[in-house]
């Protein structure tokens, strides 16, 4: 019965096992669908982007020439204080200096009024012309000029008795008594203090920074490539951080000189607003030139021996292209026959023979 039962359970299973039929599901293939745009080749102009942070044209450091003790004004040595042109800026204490200029000019006066008895006696001639300067001769201003000497014999006599050496050292101590007195030489505001009222000020020290609001400068770096295309005076647009505001600048100056480290050619944009200030970021957008017979396309489409992706009869082909110029999203390439159908957008595993599908609604026209 045992040796039975098992004989008839396998031939049971052996029923079952035959009884099951292999299935195997039919392998679907499967079409990508693609975008793609119609070549129609143009004029592509080429605006090379550059950036950088503004700088006022006009600036000022001060420096200190003399010595003294910083003393205040009428407004507080501090950044952002805004002066006219003219207007004190730095006043240092003079006293002691100023002094000794009065001594000085005093001796002059004296040598002038011991000279005019020989004058009248000797020179009568020119007597009225040093007695006219003697009158109006003026302890509180500047040091006048002295009378024009037109004959050999007044200008030996003057030398003579010393007047001209006075006279120069005068000059010579009238000049360094304005260095004590620093004013604005433009309409400006001052970015940078580094004393205040009171500091013992020491020759040479440095004592802030003052600039004009009116005109800015940006300075960008541009490719040599396109250095010869650019011109002074060119309007140039440019924009913001965040793209909320434009301004309008023009090509002040183009340096002569490739930087050799980055070959590049450093321009300068004059640009004025209100709202502008010193130190801003502003990206600028240089028309360099056009190129024509060419498209602009995404730089992903290009492959990296200068290829793309074109569509023959629904399969995916290749072609080789000629790019010109690159941006950070965007390239121009040229050597595209009008008529042909490229890929619009990038497909993750396309290979040459591919088979795709148009995708009928997003077929347009892509220009230069």
């Amino acid at each position: 019965m045992g040796v039975l039962l098992i004989i008839g359970a396998f031939f049971g299973m052996k029923a079952i096992a035959d009884s099951k039929k292999s299935f195997r599901p039919k392998a679907e293939k499967v079409v990508k669908t693609v975008f793609t745009q119609v070549v129609m080749n143009g004029t592509i102009p080429i605006v090379v982007p550059a950036n950088g942070n503004l700088r006022a044209k006009n600036r000022v450091e001060l420096y200190a020439e003399v010595q003294g003790v910083f003393k205040g004004g009428n407004k507080l040595f501090r950044a952002g204080e805004e002066y006219r042109k003219g207007e004190t800026i730095i006043r240092i204490d003079a006293a002691e200096y100023a002094a000794s200029v009065q001594s000085a000019k005093s001796d002059l006066y004296n040598q002038l009024t011991s000279i005019m008895p020989d004058l009248r006696l000797d020179y009568p001639e020119i007597f009225s012309k040093w007695e006219s300067y003697l009158n109006g001769f003026d302890m509180n201003t500047n040091t006048p000029e002295l009378p024009e000497m037109t004959s050999k014999k007044e200008k030996f006599f003057i030398s003579g008795r010393g007047i001209l050496t006075s006279f120069y050292n005068i000059k010579n101590l009238e000049q360094r008594l304005s260095k004590y007195r620093i004013s604005a030489p433009f309409n400006g505001i001052l970015t940078e203090t580094l004393v205040t009222e009171g500091t013992l000020i020491r020759a040479g020290q440095k004592l802030g920074e003052f600039i004009n609001t009116d005109i800015y400068e940006l300075e960008v770096a541009i490719s040599k490539t396109y250095s010869d295309l650019l011109k002074i005076g060119e309007e140039v647009a440019l924009t913001n951080l965040n793209d909320s505001k434009t301004y309008k600048g023009k090509v002040a100056r183009i340096n002569g000189r490739v930087d050799q480290a980055s070959q590049t050619i450093k321009a300068y944009i004059q640009v004025n607003d209100k709202t502008l200030r010193e130190g801003m970021y502003l990206e600028a957008q240089l028309d360099a030139k056009e190129e024509k017979d060419a498209i602009e396309i995404d730089r992903n489409l290009l492959l990296e021996n200068n290829q793309i992706f074109v569509v023959r009869d629904s399969v995916l082909d290749l072609i080789n292209v000629k790019p010109v110029y690159f941006t950070d999203k965007k390239v121009v390439i040229k050597e595209v026959p009008d008529g042909t159908t490229i890929m619009a957008k990038p497909l993750i595993g396309a290979y040459t023979g591919m088979a795709v599908k148009i995708f009928e609604n997003d077929t347009a026209n892509i220009n230069g």
